[in-house]
This record gives structure tokens, sequence and C-alpha cells, in this order.
């Protein structure tokens, strides 16, 4: 049974100078906001964060970028943060790119034990570089690593004290699959049931994945971009 925190400060306990925290979300759809705020308040550095995004400015990781408190971006896209240009250009940030696809196909293999595999995104590509490839099939491809963190945080839209999760629409993205590729899985919900009150059919993540859950309250739910009519 997963441990129902109280606070954001007891969800977080143990996430240190240093560690590796897989944050789910795709741009500012399903991310861990709470837990992302909590961070910033713990005042925790040198993080390697794997994400596929890093938020925007002010909001989301945004807000770790602007304290100084992450070290390391694997993450595949950066278009929206220009604190995270300004960083990586002036040297302040280290950043590996990697292809959306291929980042999701590395967490998926990470949380199933995989260790290695091999994909033809990015064969010909600067990211293949000095990196193995094999040809299988008269096709080149790229010798990809599984990625695992010491810390998933995750965003649920409902979750049993058992720490069953189900997400909510396209917040599903980055989540599930983190869940499972965390040493140590923190999912916060935004309503928490008694076991036996999720459908059984209808649960993404398995209890199994995740070691503590908290509920929290008053998502502001931004939009990312947003494009009107002049």
């Amino acid at each position: 049974m997963a441990v129902v925190c109280t606070s954001i400060r007891q969800a977080l306990d143990g996430i240190h100078n240093g560690a590796s925290v897989m944050a789910g979300g795709f741009g500012l759809v399903g991310i861990p906001e709470k837990l992302i705020q909590g961070l910033r308040e713990s005042g925790v550095r040198d993080l390697t964060v794997i994400s596929n995004n890093c938020g925007v400015d002010d909001w989301g990781l945004g807000i770790l970028l602007q304290n100084r408190q992450i070290r390391k971006m694997v993450s595949s896209y950066v278009g929206e943060n220009k604190e995270f240009e300004r960083q990586y250009l002036a040297g302040e940030l280290e950043v590996e790119l990697v292809p959306q696809g291929t980042l999701a196909e590395r967490i998926r293999a990470g949380g199933a034990g995989i260790p290695a595999f091999y994909t033809p995104a990015g064969v010909g590509t600067m990211i293949a570089e000095g990196r193995e490839t094999r040809v299988f099939g008269s096709k080149e491809y790229l010798l990809e690593h599984g990625l695992t963190a010491d810390f998933s945080i995750i965003k649920a839209w409902k979750g049993d004290r058992f720490g069953n999760l189900v997400y909510r629409k396209t917040a599903r993205n980055f989540n599930p699959m983190m869940a499972s590729a965390g040493r140590v899985t923190i999912a916060e919900v935004e309503e928490l049931v008694e076991p036996g009150e999720l459908d059984p059919d209808q649960i993404h993540t398995p209890s199994i994945y995740v070691q503590r859950i908290i509920t929290c309250s008053g998502y502001e739910k931004r939009i990312e971009r947003r494009t009107v009519r002049k």
C-alpha cells in the first residue's frame, strides 16, 4: 500500500542534492505542479530532471530553472522557455536532447527492466555521432539505453489509498511510464478514494509502482500558449 502523505514536505522526503527526478507532463498538461512547487521551496540543488520539456519561464519546471536548482535536463522540447535557452547558451545548464518518441521508449524500457534497445530515430544525424549502430534487415538502427530515476513525480486525476491511479485524457501523457521508472514514485492526485471505488478495468497505473500519494487542490490549469485572432 502506498503511503498517504499529509504534506508536500512529507511526499518529497529524501529528494537530495544531486538526485535524478522524472517529472510527468507535456507542456503544462498533466504536470505535478504542487510537487514542483514543493521542490522549489525545499531548496534542493543540482538535480538531473527527465521530462518532455521544462515548463515555461514562470510555471512548471521553469520555476526550478529560475531558482538554479537544475543541473541537467534530459528532454525533447525546449521551445517555450527563454530561461532554459539562456542558461544552455551561457553554459550554465547541461542538456541532453532526445527525440520525443525515443524519450518515451527509453523511459518505458527503463520501467520494464530493459537496459537498451535499437531504434531508427536519429540515425544519420548529430544524435548518432560516436554511438553504436547496427543493421537489421538492411536498415541501420541506433542503440539507446533505458532510463530510470531516483524519484518520479507524477500527476493523476484520481487515486486510491493503495496507490492505483487514473489519469484524465491527455494528462496521461508521460505520467504512466514515469511511474514505472522511478525507484520512488510520488503521485499527486486531485481526488483520493477508498480501495474498490476505482473501476479495475480503468486503472492506468497499478499500485505496485506507487510508493507515496498526496491529494492536492487549487490547480491553476494554465494555458501554455494562447493564440487568438487580431
